[in-house]
């Protein structure tokens, strides 16, 4: 069993930047992918991006060129969300996903991401 706990959320104005963090229990040699989605109010869980364990990453239309998917240099149970150009329409909880190669996913609690116009 894997936890996973996201930090970075917050409120931030139009055009600002925020930085998600996504931190596992443990390292997990079976993790073939990893991934931030995001559900705003009313609205289906959406995938905002990925990146596999050969760092291959994938966006959304919506955020291409404004967010970042990257693992963390130094700690291999941490991965982040770079979040530029920021805009009233990513408002949304930010939950940070992890894969293996059994089948398992493995979800965060959420982080609150506004964005005041």
């Amino acid at each position: 069993q894997v936890q996973l706990v996201e930090s970075g959320g917050g409120l931030v104005q139009f055009g600002g930047s925020l930085r998600l963090a996504c931190e596992a229990s443990r390292s997990s040699f079976n993790t073939v992918v990893r991934a931030w989605y995001r559900q705003a109010p009313g609205k289906q869980r959406e995938l905002v991006a990925s990146i596999t364990g050969s760092s291959r990453t994938t966006y959304a239309d919506s955020v291409k060129g404004r967010f970042t998917i990257s693992k963390d240099n130094a700690r291999v149970t941490v991965f982040h969300l770079q979040m530029n150009s920021l805009k009233p329409e990513d408002t949304a909880v930010y939950f940070c996903n992890v894969g293996t190669a059994a089948g398992d996913a493995y979800w965060g609690q959420g982080t609150q991401v506004t964005v005041s116009a």
